[in-house]
């Protein structure tokens, strides 16, 4: 399923339709031309490459016909923000998004190099081809093909693209508090979610928050002979593994104490809303692996557990010799690094102190324990019957011609329950990947099908807030 010029579009939107036609070319050039800058934004060396790339969204926000565009500093990578304001009297829509990529690693499973983009079996392969510089780019054209084609905007927009979302939006809170007139408005429109499996068109409303935390074991000062202290001293990594494995019961529930005090029960509409998703769980798993099982809390589904349900999992864990051969040794230290999914109820930091708290309990006597909290984020739910959200499906409708679905995802978006709580934002979750856009790994790709559909739905969603009017709040 994908997007095909539609035979409903009014004259107007017709005029829009021949200028993307024409434009075409230049389009695609302007997408790959992004997608070389290696915006990495957790990678010091890369600092350059994240001011080049928000250089070159100003540059192109100018080009477009957009005002007061500005490469704002954080201390960190910058903010670039930029507005269109046609009549004070008309509704204002904040579009978020981000320039900043993950890294390419691993470069042996890609097709192509991460940054150098090719096109291929009607898709674009390259790092932040749909996460998510893809999706900045369909706002961009967007703007341009309106602006082109009626030479104002049917709503007043402001633009803000920030630079370091794959890194926790370090500087994003401060910003937003110390810069408040760039980010207010009516309402919010967040591309950076994507289609149901099946390359359904969907509306994410509802995202998990996260709590992220790193764990430090040290039993020595320098690696031991496994043949003199083997067995007489505690190993941090077998520590370390014991106090992991404590963390889940054999039903697939997290131990910590305290862990669930404050989650918000799936309800029998919620259950229901789950179970009638066109979802294939025996494509889903295959799509992973030939071994994959489906595993998890007992008593609920594998979309229950992956959007209604809180998890906690190992991102990464190592310590000792892991090169090849043998080596034989204690090693002297040994590391984790964990991330926890959460859902309405569950307060970030509380769960994280909470984590921490769990694994200072089981460390063993013979090592010291270091846990660092990196980084958290709230949980985010958009209310059906929203009226910016009804907007958005009648443009997903009306340009991929089918009722899109309503999703709770697994992922989380910070900044979308920052603009809900902390500004009283309504906040739509408009996107376009699709759901084997392989973002954050090898080959990731945006289907341009998509892509194109995106273009006309962002249209067609502005067209629609404007019918609907201003909404007071």
């Amino acid at each position: 399923m994908g997007y095909a010029p539609s035979p409903a579009w009014s004259p107007v939107e017709a005029a829009i339709e021949a200028f993307l036609a024409a434009d075409a070319t230049g389009r695609m050039q302007r997408y790959i031309d992004f997608l070389r800058i290696p915006s990495v934004s957790a990678l010091p060396e890369r600092a350059a490459d994240c001011r080049a790339a928000a250089e070159w969204l100003a540059a192109e926000l100018r080009r477009v016909g957009a005002t007061r565009v500005e490469v704002s500093e954080t201390g960190g990578h910058p903010i670039v923000v930029a507005e269109r304001i046609e009549d004070p009297k008309l509704p204002t829509i904040v579009v978020y998004g981000h320039y900043d990529v993950q890294p390419g690693e691993p470069l042996d499973l890609w097709k192509t190099s991460p940054f150098e983009p090719t096109i291929r079996d009607g898709r674009i392969l390259g790092r932040g081809s749909a996460d998510d510089k893809g999706q900045i780019v369909i706002h961009l054209n967007a703007l341009e093909a309106l602006l082109a084609t009626r030479g104002k905007l049917p709503v007043n927009v402001k633009y803000l693209f920030e630079g370091e979302e794959e890194s926790s939006s370090v500087h994003l809170e401060a910003w937003m508090k110390a810069n408040p007139e760039r980010c207010t408005g009516d309402a919010v429109i967040i591309s950076d979610t994507g289609f149901f499996e099946g390359n359904i068109p969907a509306i994410t409303i509802g995202l998990r928050g996260i709590t992220y935390l790193q764990v430090d074991l040290v039993g020595s000062y320098l690696d031991l002979h496994s043949g003199a202290f083997g067995g007489s001293i505690v190993n941090p990594a077998n520590a370390l593994a014991k106090m992991i494995a404590g963390l889940h019961d054999a039903d697939g529930r997290v131990t910590v104490p305290g862990f669930y005090d404050d989650v918000i029960p799936l309800g029998p509409a919620d259950r229901a809303a789950f179970a009638a998703l066109p979802f294939d769980e025996a494509a889903y798993l295959a799509a992973i692996g030939p071994a994959s099982v489906a595993v998890g809390e007992a008593g609920y589904s594998t979309v229950e557990r992956r959007g209604g349900r809180p998890t906690l999992d190992v991102n990464g864990i190592w310590g000792g010799f892991m090169g090849d051969g043998s080596k034989t040794i204690i090693p002297a230290h040994a590391h984790a690094k964990i991330s926890c999914r959460l859902v309405p109820g569950q307060d970030p930091a509380k769960i994280g102190t909470l984590v921490e708290a769990a694994l200072r309990a089981a460390a063993p006597a013979g090592v010291t324990i270091e846990v660092k909290q990196l980084g958290d984020g709230h949980s985010f739910i958009t209310p059906l019957g929203e009226p910016y959200l009804e907007a958005a499906t009648h443009a997903l409708r009306d340009t991929f011609g089918s009722e899109p679905l309503f999703l709770r995802e697994g992922g989380s978006i910070p900044i979308a329950a920052l603009f809900q709580q902390e500004l009283g934002l309504p906040v739509v979750l408009l996107g376009f990947t699709p759901p084997d856009d392989n973002a954050h790994a090898p080959n990731e790709s945006m289907d341009l099908a998509n892509f194109e559909g995106g273009i006309r739905a962002v249209v067609r969603a502005f067209d629609a807030v404007a019918a609907m009017g201003a909404t007071p709040r």
